[in-house]
């Protein structure tokens, strides 16, 4: 899907005008790279998160000449997926991890009062 399907989509979906799920479409990932780019996260519960990931500088060879070159730091998005887009996507994946979850703990029974 592409940004024009998305945009058709959530205009059939919403019964608005294409123009108008294109401005809040726009409006919406405006939004996230503003943010991400300030340094803020950006999370959708259930879905995922959006966060800025600072890559150190580092030593790297040119793979044609073989000469070390230096590789400057730099600042790069990152999307980590939530619990309810993983499940949706792979659902037996899912599954396996809830089965292989430790059960919770119950409570320690109450104390009785002693009679005076």
């Amino acid at each position: 899907m592409n940004k024009t399907e998305l945009i058709e989509h959530l205009a059939s979906k919403h019964e608005l005008t294409k123009a108008e799920a294109g401005r809040i479409l726009e409006t919406l990932l405006d939004a996230v790279v503003t943010n991400v780019k300030k340094g803020n996260a950006v999370t959708l519960p259930g879905f995922g998160s959006f966060k800025q990931h600072a890559r150190a500088a580092r030593n790297g060879v040119n793979p044609s000449t073989g000469a070390k070159i230096k590789i400057a730091a730099a600042k790069l998005p990152k999307f980590t997926p939530g619990a309810g887009f993983k499940a949706a996507v792979d659902p037996k994946a899912a599954a396996r991890k809830a089965a292989k979850a430790p059960a919770p703990k119950k409570a320690a029974p109450a104390k009785k009062a002693k009679k005076a």
